[in-house]
This record gives C-alpha cells, structure tokens and sequence, in this order.
C-alpha cells in the first residue's frame, strides 16, 4: 500500500485527495466524482508539471502530485472553450432553422389543401372530453378512489422531503401524483384478453361492431384451448370504464382524464397522432400544465416518447373543455424533424382549426374567463418556445415503453434502447434525509428492553409483550389518519394488566410516533395523536419494520439479560438527518435518501451499480463521529442485485480524503428484508462523512442493477 496526497485543479477549484495507489485508477477516478460530479467516464486526468494523461497503464506511485481534471468536453483550451461552445450553438440554431424554412417550404407544395379531414380527427375528442364535466360520472369516480389513502400518501410524501406544513397546492400536486400511481395499480392493460370459458390465452379473429357505451368497436377472439368465443367492446365511454377498468392507451387515458376531472384538476386529453394519448394536467404548485402518463406511471417527462420509446411524433394535441392546443414543442427537441413529418394540414391551416375549435368551446364564457384562458393561452405558447431549447432531462435516462405485451412493444419499435424499462437519473443529486424519526423510534425500545429484563420477563415472555404492542398500533393504523386513537380494552386477546404494568416504558417509543397515552381510573388505556397526524403516518411504517426485526432478534438472542441489550437487539446512537448523494438512483421509488428512511416498503436502486457504484452520506452540521457499526437490509426482491463486496470509508475533511473502515468480500443475505450488523474494528477514526463503495453484487452474469433496502450508520456514544 503506497498513500498519496494529490493536489486536484478542476475548473476553478482546489481538491485535495488522499490516495491508496493500490486500488487503481477507477477508485481514484471515483473520488473525484464525488467531488467534482465529472462521471468517471468523461474524465481526463493530467499530469499538471507534464501535461501527460493519467492512464490505466501509469505508474500512479511515480505520477505528479499536482493533476488537472477535466471532462471530455473540456478537452479544448480554457480560454476558447466557451467562446467555440457559443460559436457550435449559434452554428447548430441556424441549422435548425434553416431546415424548419425548408420543412415549411415543402409543405407549401407536399401538404394537400385543408379538406376538413383534420377536423374530423379531432372533433370526437372535443365532444369525448366533454363528457368528463357531467356531475354523475365525476361522483362515480370520486366513489370508486381510496381518498383517504391518497390523502394520506400525499402528506408523507411531501414529510420525507421536510413540508410538514405544505400549501394548498403544494397538498393537491402530491394528491394528484398519488392519484396517479394508484390508478396506474387499479386498472388492468389487455394486450389479448383471456378466454371468457376458460381463463387460457386467445388469438384475435376479426371484429364486430359496438352499440353499447359509445364503443367503437368490438375485437373478436378464439381460445387456442376451448371453443369459446371471447369479446374486447373498446369502450368510449369513461363511466363504463369505471366498472371494467381495463382496455389499452385509449382507455386508459380515457378513464383517468375523468378522475383528474372529478378532483377538480384542470385536464386535457393529449392526442399524439402517432397511435397515443395521455393526460395533463395545470399545476397550480408548478404554475405550468403537467404531462401525465397513465399507462406508464410517469409525470412531467414531455421527452419519454421521443427520447424514450424513439417515437417519431408530427402531431400532438391538448384536447380540453376550453378548446384545442397544439402542444407538440413540448414533446420534442427536435421540432425541426418533426416539422418535416407534419403532411396532414398546413401550418396556417392548422392554426385556423384549432382557433376555430376553441372558439367554439369558450362562446358560451363571460369575457372575463375568456380573457384568463387568452393570457393562459399566450403564457403557454411562451413556455412552448422555451421548452424547445431547454436542456431539462438531460441527466434522466428515459426508458422505452412499459404498458403492452413485449413482442407489441417490439412491433411498434416502442421498447427503447434501455432493456431495463426504467426512469433513471445518471446524475444524482444531493438529497437531505428527513430521518430523525427513526433514530428515535429505535431509541423508543431502550426504555421497554430494560424493563423488561429489570423484571425479569423470561424471553418468551418479552416477545409476547411485543407481539401486543405491534398489535395495538396494528389497530391504531386501522382507524382515520387525521383522528387516530384506540382504547386498549378495545384490543382482542391483549393482557391488561401487562399494558397497565409497562405503560411508562412505552412513553419514549410513543412520544417518537407523535402519540399520547391515558389511563383512566377504572383501568381503560387510550392511545392518541400528540402531533400532526402525517408523524404518525410516517412513523408507522418504521415501527413496524423495527419490531418485526426486533422480534426476530430476541428469539435469537440466547440469554435475554442486561448485557444482551446492545446491537443488534438494540440499536441505539443512530446517526440521522444527513445528506445523500449516489452514484445513481431509480426515479422517483428507488431514489438515494430511500436508504436511509428506515422501513422495508422503499429500497435505494442503482440501476448500473453491479459492477460498481457508491452512496456517500454527509453528516449534518458538520458533527464528527466515530462509526462502531452499520446494519445493511437486503430489498423485497430479486436477490441477484444483493450486495456481495464493498469497503466503507469515512472522511474527516468532507470528503477531500479517506480512511478505510470496513472491508467485506463475498456476503450473502439470506432472506428478503433481511438485516445484517457489521461491526466495524478501525477505531478512533472521526468522520463526518461516511462512503460505502459497493464492488459487486451477488449475480453480475444476469443483472446490471444493485439495491438495498435500508442502511443505518451507528456511531460511539459520547
């Protein structure tokens, strides 16, 4: 092992790295991500006393000490670099517009004259959308959707990211997300549907026609093992999507359009002539309207179709109740290629109809509302012209298409270049942790441990009283969120005189739930909210996971005394309330800070960490402290992305410098959702930021991704 101290110029800034020569250049390279954010692959290390490049194949002992970083797109001198980058963007504007003059000149002699054929396109959409205003099918909606629920995932949402006292709108924006996942949950796609007589698979015959619920039409399939003949009616109308609450894009685009209406969202249906629709939404919180995708499960990511599934789009329109909007610059960054694609009308044309459309739909308006949806109109048509030189998604890898048998998805050429179907984020950024919550939840489990085994409950015994504490709060999560309670003797099969016996013990795990208790006089004991309710609901998820884990543990432990109080049967000096940064992260439910949030329901995601990634966790204020042991969680699924190798280090110059802490080769978790401690034996050691480099995962044959449930760092106490 040689340590080095090398002294890293980047752009304006200084870094000073400390080195073992002995891990190569990849880990050094790693380094320097985290802290310059340049990926490692675009890096270009060199040599400041000699200009030569850092290589695989240099001798990193005998390298200057001084190094120069720059990124592959900084290979150009640093006085010329920005004046040849204006020079290319002027250069590739001119391009653009030049071949938009030439796409609108061709139309001028491709495009046949305006023979109302667009309009009949659109003019069923007009009258569809319409049908999303009429009160008895937006209070059908409103009866079939878990609000509560929603309500409910909506504050914890905003909570895990630190509103705990979010905005009107900032409360409608999380409710319309949640309105989103659950619908893309509770509505089923059919590619073909299953035979009617016998549950197996069918092939299309032909069609027939609908009459019933505005169908279009009728898809006719045979069983390839029964002779029964099954019937697909595709459905127009979205009150008789309620109650089937199956079909494809149509349907499901469709049906949630309605739902979005049936809150009180202003909504349009989006027509993409090339065979797609999807919703938007206006975001009052955002102050701009939102992309929506049922189907997929994705929100305000214009760019998936054409970056994502490589969609060749022409036109896409915004179908509302207040008339029609060209929106296809959203969706595009590319609009000179779309241009040269969009044959059907005439700009000019196209224009004319859909004003002509619009007027239509607003003539029965005040002048008032009329003139708000005229500056709307023009705020809009500004964002349009700005969307198309935004460079918003480009740290995003876009996935191909998610909905649809995979060989569907093939025929259309829809399914992308990224196999693993997922939004990505290459580039993630720092994250804070809204985790106290669950330093103290498992602080909460001191006090009841202790006495416990003051008392001298045998292990069975102890178990029990947990199994009725779990059950209690079991209980408690049945009733209303907002107005949570339970009376003890409310409880089947609960030991009254155990509760009143260990009462004052559960008092720090409550406090940390925001919960309250009281027992009266004639021994009846309720539990009740001390704090605002989304505590609570935040809290929940983790109090279970901990006693399900502790449970697990006490009937392992093989002597239930005093000295059996410590990890991993109780994990006390858990260190909280950190920043997070990774090397990447599944977008937006396997993000970096979902690590460290203490329950099984989240997982961190690394989509191309098999062969190596690393997630660095930055102490806040600044504190030091000496790291004695960690807990890893395997995820809920796919144990080839289990982590197998890695090394935690800690870094007492945020971040500038490592020391080695932990090292561990060729781990298995047995289990989903299991937790392991690892002790860690380089004491003395101050840190304020701490880094695991996970080397590789348990299957790197099969499998790009790495994912772990839960991390929790546990420092010496003071």
């Amino acid at each position: 092992m040689v340590a080095r101290s090398f002294q890293v110029r980047h752009n304006d800034s200084d870094f000073t790295v400390v080195y073992d020569t002995d891990d190569g250049l990849e880990v050094l390279k790693y380094q320097l991500f985290s802290l310059t954010s340049v990926p490692p692959d675009e890096q270009k290390i060199i040599g400041a006393d000699n200009d030569r490049v850092v290589s695989d194949d240099s001798d990193l002992v005998a390298i200057s000490e001084k190094l120069r970083l720059v990124s592959i797109s900084e290979e150009k001198p640093e006085s010329t670099a920005g004046n040849e980058e204006l020079l290319k963007s002027d250069e590739e504007l001119a391009r653009m517009l030049q071949a938009e003059e030439e796409a609108l000149m061709y139309q001028q002699y491709a495009v046949p004259e305006d023979n109302g054929a667009f309009e009949q396109r659109v003019r069923p959409y007009v009258n569809q959308v319409l049908l999303y205003e009429t009160a008895v099918r937006q209070e059908a909606a409103r009866k079939t959707v878990p609000v509560e629920q929603l309500e409910e995932k909506a504050l914890v949402s905003l909570a895990k990211e630190g509103n705990l006292t979010p905005s009107k709108n900032e409360q409608d924006h999380a409710f319309l997300l949640q309105l989103l996942f659950w619908f893309k949950q509770s509505f089923r796609w059919v590619n073909e549907p299953p035979c009617d007589g016998c549950g197996k698979k069918t092939i299309s015959v032909g069609m027939d026609v609908a009459l019933l619920h505005q169908g279009s039409r009728v898809e006719v399939y045979r069983c390839n093992s029964c002779p029964a003949e099954t019937r697909f009616p595709r459905y127009n109308d979205p009150l008789k999507l309620l109650e089937t609450r199956r079909g494809r894009c149509g349907e499901w685009a469709n049906c949630f359009t309605l739902y979005c209406r049936a809150f009180g969202y202003e909504s349009r249906l989006i027509l993409d002539f090339t065979d797609h629709v999807w919703t938007e939404c206006f975001s009052e919180s955002l102050g701009r309207w939102m992309h929506l995708d049922p189907c997929e499960g994705v929100y305000d990511k214009p760019l998936l179709y054409e970056s994502g599934w490589n969609k060749k789009l022409n036109y896409v329109l915004a179908i509302g109740k207040d008339g029609v909007c060209d929106v296809t610059k959203r969706y595009t960054r590319k609009w000179h290629e779309v241009l040269s694609r969009r044959n059907i009308i005439a700009e000019p044309a196209l224009s004319s109809v859909l004003a002509n459309i619009t007027k239509e739909c607003r003539r029965g308006f005040t002048s008032q509302v009329r003139s708000a949806l005229e500056d709307r109109d023009e705020k809009e048509r500004q964002q349009l012209e700005r969307d198309l030189l935004s460079t918003d998604d480009a740290s995003a890898s876009l996935p191909g298409r998610r909905s649809g048998d995979k060989e569907w998805r093939k025929s259309r050429m829809e399914d992308g270049s990224d196999e693993s179907c997922s939004l990505t984020g290459s580039s993630c950024p720092l994250r804070q942790c809204v985790d106290e919550h669950v330093t103290k939840i498992y602080n909460g489990f001191c006090p009841i441990l202790s006495q416990l085994v003051d008392e001298g409950f045998p292990k069975s015994r102890a178990v029990e009283v947990l199994e009725i504490l779990k059950e209690i709060l079991i209980n408690l999560k049945k009733s209303p969120f907002k107005t949570r309670r339970v009376s003890i003797d409310s409880v089947p099969n609960i030991s009254q005189s155990v509760v009143q016996q260990l009462l004052p013990s559960f008092t720090e795990l409550l406090s940390a739930l925001s919960l309250s208790s009281k027992a009266d006089t004639d021994g009846r004991v309720d539990i009740y909210l001390a704090g605002p309710p989304v505590k609570t609901s935040m809290a929940l998820p983790v109090t279970f996971h901990a006693l399900d884990v502790t449970i697990r543990n006490l009937k392992s432990c093989e002597n239930f005394v005093k000295d059996s109080l410590c990890l991993p049967l109780l994990k006390l000096n858990r260190i909280h309330s950190g920043v997070v940064r990774a090397s990447g992260e599944e977008i937006p439910f396997g993000i970096a800070t979902s690590a460290f949030d203490g329950t099984r329901m989240s997982k961190w995601e690394e989509p191309n960490g098999a062969e190596g990634c690393w997630i660095m966790y930055k102490v806040s204020d600044n504190q030091m402290h000496e790291l004695v042991a960690y807990e890893l969680m395997s995820a809920n699924d796919a144990p080839e992305r289990d982590p197998m190798d890695w090394v935690v280090e800690g870094s007492n110059d945020g971040g500038s410098s490592w020391h080695l802490l932990d090292k561990q080769t060729s781990q298995l978790f047995d289990s989903r959702f299991q937790c392991r401690t690892f002790k860690v034996s380089s004491e003395g050691f101050l840190s304020n930021v701490f880094r695991f480099r996970f080397l590789r995962v348990r299957d790197i044959q099969s499998n790009s991704r790495l994912q772990l449930g839960s991390i929790d760092l546990y420092s010496r106490s003071s």
